[in-house]
């Protein structure tokens, strides 16, 4: 099999996503992303619809993902990596 590298493509395209610094939209859509793979809200619907409440669990790590959005779309200068787990609840 013969590989090769093709100049510009990819490349090209990390280069100018770098360039931008992320904005508090970025965030929150971070934050979007990680509360639709948590269910939350299949678990909010399903408390408002039957008057059950949700877990605990998935309560509290909503609430958590909620503040690190605002605490990091609060910031002067997001810091580029703001998508790692380092920032984000486990």
């Amino acid at each position: 099999m013969n590989l090769r590298v093709i100049d510009g493509g990819l490349a090209t395209l990390h280069a100018d996503f770098e360039l931008q610094a992320p904005q508090r939209a970025d965030v929150e859509r971070e934050a979007e992303r990680r509360l639709r793979r948590l269910g939350y809200d299949r678990w909010r619907g399903r408390q408002m619809a039957t008057g059950i409440p949700m877990p605990r669990d998935i309560h509290y790590r909503a609430l958590q993902i909620q503040f690190v959005a605002k605490t990091l779309g609060g910031l002067a200068t997001i810091p580029p990596d703001f998508r790692s787990d380092i920032y984000w609840p486990a």
